[in-house]
C-alpha cells in the first residue's frame, strides 16, 4: 500500500459557517485568549468543499467532526447544523461530538437531545483548567472535580456516549478521579494532553502524565492539536510526541486527527498528516491501518468496516 493510498479517518475537525448565528469567538470581538495566537486566518467559513480542498493528496475516507463552542444557549442548534452537513454526506462527517456544560442545570436533558442524534457519539465540554500546575484547584466550579459538573457527566454513560477531554496534562489526577467514579464512561483525551511548552521540565511533566493516563484502560488519546505557537509543525519536533504517546497508550488506543480548520495556523493538512505518516513508518502495516483508521471506526462506533481482523 503506497503512502497516498493509507484510508484515514480524521478524528477531529471542525465545521463553521460564519453567520451571525455562527460561533462567537469566531464572528464578533472580544478575540479570544488563543494557543497559537492570532487566528483571523480561520475567521472565514469552512465547510465540505473546504475540507476536501485541503485534504487533497490524502486518502480521506472519512471523518468525525467536533464541536466549535457556538454560544451556549444554541448548542443543539449547532447539532442540528451538523446534522443537515452529515445528512449531505454520511462520512462527512460520519460522528459528532456535541457540546454541553456539564455543571448547569439543564446538562442532563440536554445531552439526551444531543444523543438522540443517533451520528452523535460524544460530549465535550472542556474542564476548567488550572494555569500551570502548582495552581490546581479541587472542587473548582466548572471543573473535573465540582459535584455539580459531575452530576452532568453521569449522563454520558445513561445515553451512550463517550466523553472527549480538553484540558492540561497536570490535570491527570482529576481524570484518573473521574475514570475511577464513572468506569463505565470511556474518556478520548484531545490534542496529546496539550503538551504546549516544551521545556525540558515541562515535557518530564507530561511524559509522566500520559504515562499515569494511560494505566486506565477505558481512555485513549488523540495525536491532533500539537503544533507549536510560532514555529508550525516541525516533524523533528513532533515526532517525539507522536512516538511517546504510541508506546505509551499503544497502537490500539490512539488514532490521528488534523484538528482542522485550526491547527492550520501551524501546518497544513499536507504537513501534518505526511508528518504522522513518516513518524510511523517502520510500524507494521496493521497497526497503521488501526492508527489512520481503524480506532476511530472503534471508538465512534462508525458503521465502516474495520481493516484489520
Amino acid at each position: 500500500m503506497s503512502e497516498a493510498d493509507l484510508p484515514i479517518i480524521d478524528a477531529h475537525h471542525h465545521f463553521w459557517e460564519l453567520s451571525e448565528d455562527g460561533p462567537p469567538w469566531l464572528i464578533r470581538p472580544p478575540w479570544v485568549p488563543f494557543r497559537y495566537g492570532d487566528y483571523a486566518a480561520i475567521r472565514r467559513n469552512f465547510l465540505l468543499a473546504d475540507y476536501r480542498r485541503v485534504t487533497a493528496g490524502h486518502n480521506v475516507v472519512a471523518s468525525v467532526t467536533m464541536e466549535a463552542e457556538w454560544d451556549e444557549s444554541r448548542q443543539l442548534e449547532e447539532t442540528a447544523w451538523i446534522a443537515k452537513r452529515h445528512a449531505e454526506n454520511p462520512r462527512f462527517p460520519a460522528a459528532h461530538v456535541a457540546r454541553t456544560i456539564l455543571h448547569e442545570p439543564g446538562a442532563a436533558d440536554e445531552i439526551a437531545a444531543h444523543a438522540a442524534y443517533s451520528f452523535v457519539k460524544g460530549i465535550r465540554h472542556k474542564p476548567a483548567a488550572a494555569p500551570a500546575p502548582d495552581r490546581i484547584e479541587r472542587g473548582a466550579r466548572g471543573g473535573m472535580s465540582d459535584p455539580l459538573w459531575r452530576r452532568g457527566y453521569a449522563a454520558l454513560a445513561r445515553n451512550g456516549l463517550h466523553f472527549e477531554l480538553q484540558a492540561p496534562w497536570w490535570h491527570v489526577d482529576e481524570l484518573l478521579d473521574l475514570v475511577a467514579a464513572f468506569p463505565e464512561t470511556p474518556v478520548v483525551i484531545n490534542h496529546a494532553f496539550l503538551p504546549a511548552d516544551r521545556s525540558d521540565e515541562a515535557m518530564a511533566g507530561w511524559r509522566r502524565a500520559i504515562r499515569r493516563a494511560a494505566t486506565a484502560p477505558q481512555v485513549a488519546m488523540k495525536i491532533s492539536g500539537f503544533g507549536i505557537a510560532g514555529v508550525g509543525w516541525p516533524l523533528a519536533r513532533q515526532r517525539p510526541i507522536i512516538e511517546q504517546l504510541i508506546e505509551t497508550f499503544g497502537a490500539d488506543r490512539c488514532m490521528f486527527a488534523s484538528n482542522f480548520p485550526v491547527d492550520g495556523l501551524t501546518g497544513s493538512f499536507d504537513e501534518i498528516f505526511s508528518g504522522y505518516k513518516a513518524a510511523t513508518a517502520s510500524l507494521p502495516v496493521a497497526d497503521r491501518l488501526r492508527l489512520f483508521h481503524d480506532n476511530a471506526v472503534r471508538l465512534y462506533r462508525l458503521d465502516i468496516a474495520p481493516l484489520t481482523a
